[in-house]
């Protein structure tokens, strides 16, 4: 397989299990640890689990939503300025936690570009 594809998947089954246990911070841990042991190149150090975490975002927080009818997340999209939209919201959290998390693996790529000079 592809060291994309696995970079990829593994980000967001790590983010999975670590959110289990830790914070919303979970995903940049994933992010950094995938990026230390199955290395990408160039862009794709920060778009890779940039998705990643966008689409496990996005799906927990719809799958979070859909429980309560959304009734939580109309609530919040009405005090942001999103039309009280609720699935832009879902979107909105995607793109936030892609970015912790594509920041995250850059950082871990660069450390492992120190590791690799010693």
């Amino acid at each position: 397989m592809n060291k994309t594809i696995i970079n990829f998947i593994a980000t967001i089954v790590l983010a999975y299990i670590l959110s289990l246990f830790l914070p919303w911070w979970s995903v940049m841990t994933a992010a950094l640890a995938t990026a230390l042991f199955i290395p990408l190149k160039k862009s794709a150090v920060f778009f890779v689990p940039f998705f990643a975490i966008v689409l496990f975002w996005a799906v927990y927080s719809y799958l979070m939503s859909s429980g309560n009818d959304f009734t939580l997340a109309k609530r919040i999209a009405v005090l942001l300025p999103l039309g009280g939209n609720p699935y832009v919201l879902m979107l909105v959290t995607g793109i936030v936690g892609g970015l912790a998390a594509g920041i995250a693996a850059i950082f871990g790529k660069q450390i492992s570009l120190i590791l690799k000079s010693k």
